[in-house]
């Protein structure tokens, strides 16, 4: 009977990201990776599109339509339209109309508070889930990419996101050691806007920083480094502007986050028992989230650690696949996830 609940339910894991959101369903893998964005239309307060085709209006919008990013810094910001947006998300990946609720497995970052997990949960009740269960980022990437999670060694992970980073230490099934700041991939994109509004006096919109954050970004110098060209609104004299913006610059106006997950990075190593510590100099330490992405900041992390760096394969998948991995072996892995008493 279990086992034909469970087949009916579609269980999924959810990594509820604050600038994208990945499903995971039972037995297909990932199945959808879109933006953390609702545009809601305020007349009737109902969601015209989530994911993508919302982001793509972000800046864009007439008044009586809001593009909405419900999480900020990892936590709920706006319960309701996360609601909705989770509930679209889970409509999306069933097809069946006749299927029974699902169990609902969503990441959260390690630093938050009961009062912001229990918020988490319920959303996903509310989006139509049987069971919610909550694991921590941390631990979910470590057994995303094959951490031996359970064994008596010392696994490291860093998990840059868009609105926190998380560092954490993980022998034995739980995390000995974390750090959990509110500062990812937004805070990058915010220092741009500010630095080049501070340097050329020119306004740029949230997905222009973005962009060119992905597109010559870096936290390490490398060879032949490429420029952009940027447009944007003039502040002096408020008409648009064209300017180029190199490498090195964009890499001077993010030090400061960069810097911030730096030092929770040596903050966390400095808490690590020294048993621990040798095993992850062995291991190395990895490095997940969307931050990975980002041209030289294993380089970066290397330097300034003196630890070997190591990035998987999928960087951006690695919390969502370890999620998945605890409803593939629900059994085994049960002891990692958390649940309210809710029945």
């Amino acid at each position: 009977m279990k086992n034909l609940l469970s087949f009916a339910g579609k269980d999924m894991a959810v990594d509820l990201g604050t600038a994208n959101t990945l499903v995971f369903v039972r037995g297909q893998g990932v199945v959808l990776n879109e933006p953390s964005v609702v545009a809601i239309n305020t007349r009737d307060n109902k969601p015209l599109e989530v994911g993508m085709a919302a982001k793509r209006m972000i800046g864009r919008t007439p008044s009586y339509i809001q593009a909405i990013r419900p999480l900020r810094d990892g936590v709920i910001a706006d319960f309701e339209v996360t609601e909705k947006m989770l509930r679209y998300f889970i409509d999306k990946v069933h097809t069946g109309r006749f299927a029974a609720r699902p169990r609902i497995v969503i990441c959260v970052p390690s630093g938050i508070t009961s009062v912001e997990r229990r918020a988490v949960e319920e959303a996903a009740y509310h989006a139509g889930a049987r069971k919610a269960y909550t694991i921590e980022e941390p631990m979910a990437a470590a057994i995303g990419v094959g951490l031996p999670v359970h064994e008596p060694t010392g696994s490291m992970v860093i998990d840059v996101g868009g609105g926190t980073t998380e560092v954490a230490v993980i022998s034995l099934g739980g995390v000995v050691v974390s750090k959990s700041i509110r500062i990812g991939g937004d805070e990058m994109d915010e220092a741009i806007i500010q630095w080049v509004k501070k340097e050329y006096s020119l306004m740029l919109g949230e997905r222009t920083a973005e962009q060119v954050k992905m597109a010559i970004g870096s936290a390490w110098p490398y060879a032949d480094e490429p420029a952009a060209e940027v447009r944007g609104r003039d502040l002096i004299s408020g008409l648009p502007k064209t300017i180029v913006l190199s490498s090195a610059e964009i890499r001077e106006a993010i030090e400061e986050p960069i810097e911030a997950v730096v030092d929770a990075v040596k903050f966390t190593l400095d808490k690590t028992p020294p048993e621990l510590s040798a095993d992850v100099m062995e291991r190395g330490i990895v490095l997940t989230g969307g931050g990975a992405y980002l041209n030289g900041l294993d380089v970066r992390l290397a330097h300034e650690t003196g630890m070997p760096i190591v990035v998987p394969d999928r960087p951006l998948h690695s919390v969502v696949l370890g999620s998945g991995a605890c409803l593939e072996e629900f059994d085994v892995l049960q002891m990692v996830l958390q649940s309210s008493a809710r029945s």
